[in-house]
């Protein structure tokens, strides 16, 4: 029988089978036939191509995940070779995503062999460990500057009242720019800091039109841009902190106004909402698989990140804007890691659209 390898959650009894296993895991798993063609998925297969078991189940893996680097497409066409592939380029639908794919011939079927797909920048509890230790120097390096800024800004501020009305610009210049760095230095500290705010049920829709109508109070002209709500009414809430959620989505939604407005006469932004039942991550403190399957998808039309950055926009100090700090989407990653939840982006080529998604945890399914 071929299809979905996703079953039920099993009740008390006898320790899950072999199916049910391949159908908890996190990352997509592939069974290819005998002729190169996908007889079964798990369900994170489903969840990364971003279609059904039934679409998948008889197509090509070439055709459906490629076109593939030359040189991993002449390796799958030896069906009894094992391959190991590190970011590779693969289409999830009309997207380009980058995967890690291994390939295990099972030697007791001739022809048959598993494939394994896991996204890359994914959350790693391991990896996340890392990042935090990272983010500590610069949050205990902020501490010790805040001290002395404030006398430098104390010392602009007497000097202002001592001089002609001429030179006042300059005393001037001192405080605005301590209160930048001070500015600066408060997100590098709330970048790294370790404490979390506490989460409830909030409806993502409210949310959604919150940061909106922060985002377009403080636009010039916000008129000019296309901002389009595609919401699921029947979506239920998601267990969050609604002000970090806010928050979330204003530096999304901000950053996706810039990109448009960046690259096209006709600059818009879709904020979608949908539920992608069984989508599991990594959870970000207990290590555990936790459901995420509250989606929330911001998309522009610019012109996209630099394909240089595009693995390292989460990253602090990263940024392709000329004046930019690369701390927006740190600190947007660190927010959606201390709600349980992941943040992704990718780039639709064919369609010219930069997708940044949050999958966030079910408020009834947590609780």
């Amino acid at each position: 029988m071929t299809g979905s390898l996703d079953t039920p959650d099993p009740v008390d009894g006898p320790a899950p089978d072999a199916r049910a296993q391949l159908a908890g895991l996190i990352f997509a798993v592939l069974l290819i036939d005998r002729d190169g063609r996908i007889a079964e998925v798990n369900h994170a297969a489903e969840s990364l191509l971003g279609t059904s078991a039934s679409r998948i189940v008889g197509a090509g893996l070439a055709e459906r995940i490629g076109p593939l680097d030359e040189r991993v497409a002449a390796r799958l066409r030896e069906t009894d070779e094992a391959l190991v592939a590190r970011d590779l380029a693969i289409m999830a639908g009309e997207s380009e995503i980058r995967v890690n794919m291994t390939v295990s011939p099972l030697g007791t079927f001739p022809g048959w062999r598993v494939v394994t797909l896991s996204e890359i920048g994914h959350e790693d509890p391991v990896h996340k460990q890392g990042g935090d230790a990272m983010l500590s120097a610069p949050t205990v390096l902020a501490h010790e500057i805040k001290n002395p800024l404030a006398a430098i800004r104390g010392a602009g501020q007497l000097v202002a009242r001592k001089l002609p009305d001429g030179d006042k610009k300059l005393a001037r210049m001192i405080t605005d720019e301590v209160d930048r760095i001070a500015r600066l230095i408060d997100r590098m500290q709330q970048l790294g800091s370790t404490r979390t705010g506490p989460v409830g049920p909030c409806n993502p829709h409210e949310a959604i039109r919150a940061a909106i109508a922060t985002m377009r109070a403080v636009d010039a002209d916000p008129e000019a841009l296309d901002i389009r709500e595609e919401f699921d009414p029947s979506l239920p809430p998601v267990l969050v902190n609604r002000d970090a959620l806010e928050q979330v989505l204003i530096n999304l939604v901000s950053n996706a106004r810039e990109a448009a407005r960046g690259g096209t006469a006709s600059p818009s932004i879709v904020v979608q909402t949908r539920f992608v039942g069984g989508l599991a991550f990594s959870a970000i403190r207990e290590g555990k698989a936790v459901p995420l399957p509250i989606e929330i998808t911001v998309t522009d039309n610019g012109p996209g990140i630099p394909p240089e950055l595009r693995d390292h926009v989460f990253e602090p100090f990263v940024s392709s804007k000329p004046s930019g700090q690369g701390l927006g989407l740190s600190l947007v990653r660190k927010l959606v890691r201390d709600m349980n939840g992941n943040i992704s982006h990718e780039r639709d080529i064919r369609a010219g659209l930069t997708h940044f998604r949050l999958h966030l945890p079910q408020a009834r399914q947590a609780s």
